[in-house]
Protein backbone atom coordinates (compact mmCIF):
# COMPACT_ATOMS: atom_id res chain seq x y z
CA UNK A 1 0.00 0.00 0.00
CA UNK A 2 1.45 3.37 -1.19
CA UNK A 3 -0.19 6.85 -1.60
CA UNK A 4 0.74 9.47 -4.56
CA UNK A 5 -0.57 12.81 -4.98
CA UNK A 6 -0.02 14.43 -7.45
CA UNK A 7 -0.91 18.20 -8.85
CA UNK A 8 -3.80 18.98 -10.85
CA UNK A 9 -4.15 22.31 -12.25
CA UNK A 10 -6.61 23.73 -9.62
CA UNK A 11 -6.35 20.64 -7.18
CA UNK A 12 -4.70 17.62 -5.46
CA UNK A 13 -5.29 14.55 -6.65
CA UNK A 14 -4.47 11.97 -3.82
CA UNK A 15 -4.04 8.03 -5.10
CA UNK A 16 -3.36 4.65 -3.32
CA UNK A 17 -1.85 1.28 -4.47
CA UNK A 18 -2.87 -1.73 -3.43
CA UNK A 19 -1.43 -5.62 -4.22
CA UNK A 20 -4.19 -8.25 -5.47
CA UNK A 21 -3.64 -11.87 -6.27
CA UNK A 22 -6.06 -12.52 -8.41
CA UNK A 23 -7.73 -16.04 -9.40
CA UNK A 24 -9.20 -15.65 -13.26
CA UNK A 25 -11.96 -18.09 -14.18
CA UNK A 26 -12.83 -18.38 -10.55
CA UNK A 27 -16.49 -19.14 -10.74
CA UNK A 28 -17.54 -15.97 -9.31
CA UNK A 29 -17.11 -12.33 -8.65
CA UNK A 30 -15.46 -12.33 -4.99
CA UNK A 31 -12.84 -11.44 -2.47
CA UNK A 32 -11.53 -14.18 -0.69
CA UNK A 33 -9.68 -12.10 2.14
CA UNK A 34 -6.50 -10.73 2.60
CA UNK A 35 -3.16 -12.71 3.06
CA UNK A 36 0.92 -11.16 3.97
CA UNK A 37 3.74 -11.63 1.84
CA UNK A 38 7.46 -12.76 2.86
CA UNK A 39 7.64 -9.19 4.16
CA UNK A 40 3.90 -9.09 5.93
CA UNK A 41 2.91 -7.00 3.89
CA UNK A 42 -0.90 -7.49 3.28
CA UNK A 43 -2.34 -8.29 -0.51
CA UNK A 44 -6.14 -9.13 -1.21
CA UNK A 45 -7.00 -12.34 -2.49
CA UNK A 46 -9.72 -12.03 -5.48
CA UNK A 47 -11.23 -13.86 -7.98
CA UNK A 48 -13.25 -13.20 -11.38
CA UNK A 49 -15.36 -15.23 -13.52
CA UNK A 50 -13.71 -13.46 -16.01
CA UNK A 51 -10.91 -15.34 -18.61
CA UNK A 52 -7.88 -14.12 -18.44
CA UNK A 53 -8.11 -12.98 -22.18
CA UNK A 54 -7.99 -9.93 -23.44
CA UNK A 55 -7.83 -7.49 -20.07
CA UNK A 56 -11.30 -9.11 -19.44
CA UNK A 57 -9.88 -10.63 -15.87
CA UNK A 58 -8.28 -7.46 -15.04
CA UNK A 59 -11.78 -5.67 -16.10
CA UNK A 60 -13.60 -7.37 -13.84
CA UNK A 61 -11.27 -7.03 -10.83
CA UNK A 62 -11.22 -3.26 -12.01
CA UNK A 63 -15.02 -3.02 -11.18
CA UNK A 64 -14.88 -5.55 -8.25
CA UNK A 65 -12.45 -3.35 -6.16
CA UNK A 66 -13.91 -0.41 -7.31
CA UNK A 67 -17.24 -2.08 -6.46
CA UNK A 68 -16.58 -3.23 -2.83
CA UNK A 69 -14.87 0.38 -1.70
CA UNK A 70 -17.63 2.17 -3.39
CA UNK A 71 -16.20 4.61 -5.92
CA UNK A 72 -16.36 4.62 -9.62
CA UNK A 73 -15.17 1.90 -11.48
CA UNK A 74 -12.97 4.75 -13.51
CA UNK A 75 -10.78 5.06 -10.30
CA UNK A 76 -9.54 2.44 -10.07
CA UNK A 77 -6.41 0.50 -12.74
CA UNK A 78 -4.18 -2.09 -12.78
CA UNK A 79 -1.15 -0.24 -12.24
CA UNK A 80 1.40 -3.47 -13.14
CA UNK A 81 1.39 -6.61 -13.52
CA UNK A 82 -1.31 -6.72 -16.47
CA UNK A 83 -0.47 -10.61 -17.10
CA UNK A 84 0.51 -11.78 -13.79
CA UNK A 85 -0.95 -13.10 -10.98
CA UNK A 86 0.36 -10.66 -8.87
CA UNK A 87 -1.35 -7.02 -9.43
CA UNK A 88 -1.10 -3.36 -8.23
CA UNK A 89 -4.26 -1.46 -8.64
CA UNK A 90 -4.14 2.25 -8.20
CA UNK A 91 -7.30 4.25 -6.75
CA UNK A 92 -7.43 7.16 -7.57
CA UNK A 93 -9.07 9.36 -4.64
CA UNK A 94 -8.52 6.65 -2.00
CA UNK A 95 -6.39 7.56 1.29
CA UNK A 96 -4.49 5.29 3.05
CA UNK A 97 -7.15 5.11 5.97
CA UNK A 98 -9.61 4.24 3.62
CA UNK A 99 -7.33 1.93 1.96
CA UNK A 100 -6.53 -0.01 5.62
CA UNK A 101 -10.00 0.18 7.23
CA UNK A 102 -11.00 -1.79 3.24
CA UNK A 103 -8.39 -4.72 4.03
CA UNK A 104 -9.33 -4.94 7.59
CA UNK A 105 -12.85 -5.60 6.60
CA UNK A 106 -11.48 -8.55 4.63
CA UNK A 107 -8.79 -9.89 6.99
CA UNK A 108 -10.19 -13.08 9.09
CA UNK A 109 -10.19 -12.69 12.58
CA UNK A 110 -9.92 -15.31 15.32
Amino acid sequence: MARTIAAWPGRLLLSAKLQVRLTPSGGADRIDGVARDSEGKPYLKARVRAAPEGGKANAALEALVAKALGIAKGRVSVARGAAARMKTLEIEGVGDADLVAFIRKYEDTP
